[in-house]
């Protein structure tokens, strides 16, 4: 048997982006890694789409942290120059608009939507990031990083307005690897008209933009008075605190084009290298099939979520079980949320919690041993760690638990007939549980169910439902077995007369 805490038995590979391949992680300087994130930009309530990339990436910094690694773990605010066009770099700053729109300055918009993105990803159980760097604390660094690229010959600077000059640029570097855009297919369908008179290529984008008189954020700088572009806030802080070049670099799928790209773009003009070696972007999540939008009506926030409180939701649901339905579904694979798919994941996050909970009372079995159950319990273990090292499989992971399911469950109610199953395979099994259930997948066992007495609850039903057979009193027998499978929890009656439960 492998040492499964052994990271040589189990290489992560990553898919990169970039690359479009999975290729074997190898940090720059073991055990050290660093890992960037983009974070939110805070002008509002968090969403699912927020707890997408949390979860993700909080999965990644687990289990590096797991085999061993040192991360730093560095994921951003961004709370100035992110503009409601992003593509076209136009209209107001998002933070602006909404301290306008609710009469407050934009810090306490930012302060507060920051406190709320907290609360959000804690209930996720996320680990929090090592340093959480705001674009606004970092303005002297982007000003310096901007006089840097232009000194380099890649921007220019029209109006007090400075530009990244994408033709420069090509001249010696290929642009859109990351997203597969081609400039002059983007050129020939685009509408944009601000600032085309300044700029010597539609595509060229803003490092540092010249606010107009009524735009509120604003700081002084060689070139005007004005604010950072959204894409130069990320160069700046990621390398700020993991260096010119570092491991790995995450976030939403939709941030490959413009806003990945452009990093790219800017590192090596500054500091002639790639910020990072592996991409990884999280896929978008869907609500019955369509685009989360408030136009749409299906925006859904984490309180509304939590609570219900939305008229697209049935009810509200705990944030694990939230946390389990984004986990059953591997993170370039787009997520599809209904009532249908949170009631399915509750019932399998139970079912999961409950076996959990039949660990602690089990016992090695005695008999005629031929190591069958073992070999089944021990393979399934080692593939939990062949599959999360497979660019963070938790789908394969999550199936690989519940086969183990079934093997405690079956233990618990002596069904092993003339299995039996020993100690060390029996620790395998209760480690590998702890490990991955508790740590790794992030799922909070003290959780289990609405009050934590579901198998208690069941039980007493169960001997109702003894006593109402031993007095003929079918109706009420049966009444109680199809209520409870409704619910998710099937009844299972031995020739001996003795009655066990599986949440399903």
């Amino acid at each position: 048997m492998k040492n499964m805490q052994d990271k040589d038995n189990y290489p992560i590979r990553i898919y990169n982006s970039l690359t479009k391949t999975k290729e074997i992680f190898k940090p720059i300087n073991p055990p050290n890694v660093g890992l960037y994130v983009c974070g939110p930009t805070v002008y509002g309530d968090p969403h699912i789409g927020h707890a997408r990339a949390g979860i993700t990436f909080d999965l990644v910094y687990r289990y590096l942290q797991h085999f061993g690694y040192n991360v730093r773990y560095v994921r951003n605010i961004t709370d100035v120059g992110h503009l409601e066009n992003e593509l076209e770099e136009s209209g107001e700053d998002k933070i602006a608009k909404k301290a306008r729109i609710e009469e407050l300055e934009p810090m306490e918009i930012v302060q507060h939507y920051t406190i709320q993105y907290h609360k959000g990803l804690d209930a996720l159980n996320c680990k929090r990031p090592n340093i959480e760097p705001s674009a606004s604390g970092h303005i002297i660094e982007q000003i310096n990083l901007v006089k840097k690229i232009l000194k380099n010959g890649f921007a220019y600077e029209v109006n007090g307005t400075v530009y990244f000059d994408l033709e420069k640029y090509r001249e010696s570097n290929s642009y859109g690897d990351l997203s597969g855009k081609v400039l002059e297919d983007l050129q020939s369908g685009s509408r944009q008209t601000e600032g085309l008179d300044e700029k010597r290529n539609p595509h060229d984008f803003a490092l540092w933009k010249k606010a107009s008189p009524e735009h509120i954020m604003r700081w002084e700088s060689p070139w005007s008075e004005g604010f950072p572009g959204w894409h130069i806030e990320c160069t700046t802080m990621s390398t700020k605190y993991l260096g010119k070049h570092f491991d790995i670099h995450g976030g939403g799928l939709d941030l490959q084009f413009p806003h990945h790209e452009a990093e790219i773009a800017q590192c090596r003009s500054a500091h002639g290298t790639d910020p990072a070696n592996y991409w990884i972007h999280n896929n978008m999540v869907t609500i019955d099939g369509a685009k989360m939008s408030k136009s749409a009506g299906n925006f859904i926030t984490l309180d509304q979520l939590f609570s219900g409180d939305h008229e697209y939701l049935e009810r509200g649901f705990s944030p694990m079980v939230v946390r389990f339905l984004m986990l059953q579904s591997h993170y370039r694979s787009k997520i599809d949320f209904s009532n249908e798919a949170l009631d399915a994941a509750e019932k399998g996050y139970r079912k999961l919690m409950n076996a959990l909970d039949l660990l602690e009372g089990l016992t090695a079995t005695s008999g005629d041993e031929d190591g069958t159950l073992d070999d089944e319990i021990i393979r399934q273990c080692e593939l939990c760690y062949e599959r999360m090292s497979d660019d963070f499989n938790t789908a394969q992971v999550l199936a690989a638990l519940f086969e183990l399911v079934s093997k405690i469950n079956a233990i618990h109610n002596n069904q092993l007939k003339d299995d039996t199953v020993s100690e060390s395979a029996l620790n395998s099994l209760k480690n590998t549980f702890e490990v991955f259930v508790v740590d790794l997948l992030g799922l909070n066992a003290e959780e289990k169910g609405d009050d934590g007495k579901t198998e208690e609850l069941v039980q007493l039903l169960i001997e109702i439902r003894a006593n109402a057979r031993a007095n003929k009193d079918f109706e009420t027998s049966d009444k109680i077995r199809d209520d409870l499978n409704e619910m998710g929890i099937t009844l299972k009656d031995d020739k001996s007369g003795k009655t066990t439960f599986e949440i399903n």
